[in-house]
């Protein structure tokens, strides 16, 4: 499994998230993103209609979807991709091939946390960072 941590500086999590489903999508696969927050899942529900006016992006809350926006404890399964956007790590179902973990300042120690607790276990860590210009790259 690969897990990316995306530490959210300049870019907020309305802007990254679209562009990773984007590319997942492109690639064929389909995208479960996960929060216990409901009304954050709301928030990017409402988003991901409108974020760009040229493009759509295929999501929605409930059924089979190529971007499914879930609860945890949702019976979701079938999902090789999962972005983690509420800042709070946790298990991924077997299976899952990669994560995306998005976290900002007041998630950084949850974070580091995640990133130690995954040392041992068969997982491709990479950390990105924005550089001046607001690009993503990868960091040490």
């Amino acid at each position: 499994m690969k897990a990316d941590f995306y530490y959210l500086t300049r870019t907020p999590l309305e802007r990254a998230l679209p562009a990773i489903a984007e590319r997942v999508l492109a690639s064929g696969a389909r995208l479960l993103i996960l929060a216990d927050d409901a009304l954050l899942l709301d928030r990017l529900d409402t988003h991901l209609w409108a974020y760009r006016a040229e493009s759509f992006l295929p999501h929605g809350r409930k059924g089979d979807q190529p971007v499914l926006l879930a609860l945890p404890d949702a019976a979701a399964s079938g999902y090789a991709n999962i972005a983690l956007v509420d800042g709070m790590w946790r298990d991924v179902p077997a299976g899952t091939e990669r994560v995306f973990y998005f976290f900002d300042a007041d998630r950084l120690d949850t974070a580091r946390a995640a990133w130690r607790a995954l040392a041992d276990q068969p997982v491709e860590r990479r950390y990105w960072k924005q550089d001046e210009a607001g690009r993503w790259v990868e960091g040490p």
